[in-house]
């Protein structure tokens, strides 16, 4: 789509997972992948079929009915809804803001709002939803992320930098291409997941960089459960390693190194404290048990021979250790970070270029990025009077159990007894665990109040629904920190139905709440985006840059920061000199042995890397159970766009497929297409079968993310979509960090002979006919 006023512009977007230019065509405006992005993500294929579904859309302002009459929560996992008008939607809304916080105080109110909403600045409803609750007395919080919340905690204790410095620092690319002779990949480094990237981004590169490592020679040890972890090339090995065991074989590679005396002793001794601690274990000096190839090969399944030679390779390479971030996502997911940086250690290629330690290479599509990175100002969400918060994935705990007591990062803490859920973006009937266990933890609540744009599994199960905008329906700023260019994100459509922009409908809350003038501070949206953009202009020139007027930029709507190549390796300015530059640990090292976690006394998580068995392994596994992968699906992110043409497409008989290894399937007598039901105690749901002989044979993997569809049938209540979080574990990694452990659990597979269930999720909740009395006072 050009325009002509004087400059000729392209109209520009972008997502999570991508770039995209707006042009017109015969059927309207169309996304169409930015040409520069040499691997334009297949999830984007999706986005604008599933934004313009008026079936999944939300239209208009709902209520549910049973929330009307009195019912306390009893029917909210499943209830018709009654249509309203906006304006008794917000009055019903804020007055149970104002009524929680009267009558239980604003602990009582939980802000939720957790997911990749938007990767617009402006229009980025977790901080409009902070925003608004920050000055309507506060709100109990969230801390860490589903994605990597044991990296999250460990990484201060160990290396004194947190998750994002870690992250951001990583060593780059080009210089892993340049130097690195061998990369062992714990999880893969996989385009899949590098299709997105937390804010956005315009292009994507890590399949050229992984490409351009293996022109130069690199080899790539491959350790996972799967095959296509890692791009096909013929410099890649697959180790295949049992689910969940990443720690044993990386115990016994270090074995292997000290036993040969391979280690690096004068890095160790330099650069990190604790590795007498550490290599103790190791040798089973401290314990009694040698962590030996052959004790870590009936644990991990790799043969003796094969581990021993992986440790001679490594004291022969030019080495990089890289953990994907879906290792940590299991039970003791601290162990894999913390024992993969002490491997690192022992080979004492720490801060040289292209070598040492990485943590999420691939995971998504920044880390290793050798661009400048800018922090540019986001909407201010102002200060939260409240203090208390909870571990990111312990909201059915909280739920659930209030007053409770939990531990995390060494304190004691109590659950707080929620009254209110107010959740703006996000859909946590996807990311948590153990969704029947969150189904009854969601009737706790007196009000749960849902603003989005979809009827999403977290949509269907509120009390006041408010409809939200989409992206592609209005216009924003992209700006990201790690990403070069600014652009000025354009509206593809109009609002579908009766939708808002987050912004409006909060400041509507705020107006009802005596509270409109502190959340606008007198700006309307475009006074807001002027303001960032001026702050923006602040921060270049501090850059050393300029930025051109809003104006101009709102004509051009693209910007590349100048000089933004920029190479990084991580640990540089620590091993040039550690004295002069020490790491805030209390060490001033890296910490192969915490003090301070060992004076925890937990007992899940000791001072130093450790094997502990998983709360369920093929280890202790029942005959016929498989282990569970539910891993990023390649078709969406999360279960957003699973609405969307791409997507369903990939449905086999309107389900989710799971993978299973063609000699599984034949000792199941399953083939391409059936239809199974994966089981456990926890809950089961419905699959569709496609083999993969790239994989192992005792597992099955299930991507995350298709939306959630519980039905009652003659085999009781299940899933009929393929939702994998109906079978997962909802515990903590440990009670250092409290993260998920999704890729935790075992399940039984068989064929399902009943009658398919049709798919009702892609078709609108119930509706009442009329509006029944309301029974109950919620003012």
């Amino acid at each position: 789509m050009t325009h002509h006023d004087g400059h000729s512009k392209t109209l520009k977007t972008v997502a999570h997972w991508g770039g995209y230019e707006i042009r017109d065509s015969k059927d309207g405006a169309q996304l169409v992948p930015n040409p520069g992005d040499t691997t334009p993500s297949v999830i984007g294929r999706g986005w604008q079929s599933a934004m313009q579904d008026k079936r999944t859309r939300i239209l208009q302002p709902a209520v549910r009915a049973g929330w009307l009459n009195g019912d306390a929560g009893a029917a909210r996992n499943d209830d018709a809804f009654v249509a309203v008008p906006w304006d008794e939607a917000l009055d019903m809304a804020a007055a149970e803001i104002a009524r929680i916080a009267r009558d239980h105080g604003n602990t009582a109110i939980f802000g939720g709002s957790y997911g990749w909403a938007s990767a617009g600045r402006f229009h980025h409803c977790h901080s409009q939803l902070r925003r608004f609750l920050n000055l309507a007395g506060g709100y109990v919080g969230q801390k860490d992320t589903y994605s990597h919340a044991a990296a999250e905690v460990l990484f201060p204790y160990i290396t004194g930098m947190t998750n994002k410095e870690t992250e951001e620092n990583a060593t780059s690319w080009p210089l892993i291409a340049d130097n690195c002779t061998l990369l062992l990949a714990f999880g893969g480094v996989s385009g899949r997941t590098a299709q997105i990237a937390s804010g956005g981004t315009w292009t994507h590169e890590v399949d050229d960089w992984v490409s351009q490592a293996a022109e130069n020679g690199m080899q790539t040890i491959n350790v996972s459960p799967l095959r296509s972890d890692y791009q096909s090339q013929n410099s890649t090995t697959w180790l295949s390693i049992r689910p969940g065991t990443d720690v044993a074989l990386m115990l016994a590679l270090a074995y292997e190194l000290v036993r040969n005396d391979l280690q690096d002793q004068d890095f160790l001794d330099r650069y990190t404290t604790g590795a007498d601690v550490f290599i103790n274990y190791v040798t089973g000096q401290s314990d009694g048990i040698a962590k030996s190839p052959d004790w870590a090969a009936d644990i991990c399944d790799i043969a003796p021979g094969d581990i021993r030679s992986l440790a001679r390779k490594l004291a022969a390479h030019r080495v990089m250790i890289s953990v994907a971030w879906g290792v940590q996502r299991s039970d003791h997911g601290e162990q894999p970070i913390w024992c993969a940086l002490a491997l690192a250690c022992l080979l004492g290629q720490i801060g040289q270029p292209g070598l040492g330690f990485g943590f999420g290479y691939g995971s998504t599509a920044p880390p290793g990025r050798p661009k400048r990175f800018i922090s540019w100002p986001a909407m201010p969400q102002g200060r939260n009077p409240v203090k208390d918060f909870i571990p990111v994935s312990r909201i059915a705990d909280m739920l659930q159990s209030p007053g409770a007591t939990y531990r995390y990062r060494g304190e004691t803490r109590h659950y707080p007894d929620i009254k209110l859920v107010y959740w703006a973006g996000g859909n946590p009937f996807h990311h948590h665990q153990d969704l029947n266990q969150l189904e009854t933890a969601w009737q706790k609540p007196e009000t749960v109040i849902v603003q989005d744009h979809s009827w999403t599994a977290t949509a269907r199960r509120a009390d006041i629904v408010l409809p939200a905008t989409s992206p592609l329906e209005r216009e924003d700023l992209f700006l990201n920190r790690r990403d070069p260019n600014l652009i000025a994100m354009r509206q593809l459509m109009p609002p579908l139905g009766e939708a808002r922009h987050d912004h409006d409908i909060f400041s509507a809350l705020s107006q009802r709440l005596g509270l409109r003038d502190q959340f606008t501070e007198g700006r309307d949206e475009n006074g807001w985006k002027h303001w960032m953009w001026t702050q923006c202009q602040a921060v270049a020139q501090s850059e050393g840059f300029e930025l051109p007027s809003y104006e101009t930029f709102q004509q051009t709507g693209h910007f590349v920061i100048p000089d933004q190549e920029q190479s990084r390796i991580l640990f540089k300015d620590f091993i040039t000199d550690p004295v002069k530059n020490p790491l805030a640990t209390p060490s001033g090292r890296i910490e192969l042995f915490s003090q301070q976690i060992a004076q925890m006394n937990l007992p899940d998580c000791a001072g130093h890397p450790k094997w502990f068995a998983p709360q369920e392994w093929l280890g202790a596994a029942k005959p016929g159970q498989l282990h569970l992968i539910s891993n990023q699906p390649n078709t969406r992110l999360h279960s957003q766009l699973d609405n969307g043409s791409e997507s369903r497409a990939r449905k086999i008989q309107g389900r989710e497929p799971c993978h299973l290894h063609p000699d599984t399937c034949a000792a199941l007598g399953l083939q391409d297409g059936d239809i199974v039901r994966l089981f456990n105690t926890r809950g089961a749901c419905l699959s569709a079968v496609k083999t993969d002989a790239q994989m192992r044979r005792d597992v099955v993997v299930l991507p995350t993310g298709a939306w959630l569809d519980i039905q009652t049938t003659g085999a009781g209540r299940l899933d009929v979509h393929g939702n994998p979080n109906m079978l997962t574990i909802d515990k903590g990694t440990s009670e250092l960090a409290q993260g998920n452990i999704a890729h935790t659990a075992l399940v039984s597979v068989e064929k399902w002979t009943g009658a398919l269930p049709d798919i009702r999720v892609f078709d609108p909740p119930r509706f009442a006919p009329m509006r029944p009395p309301h029974q109950g006072d919620t003012t």
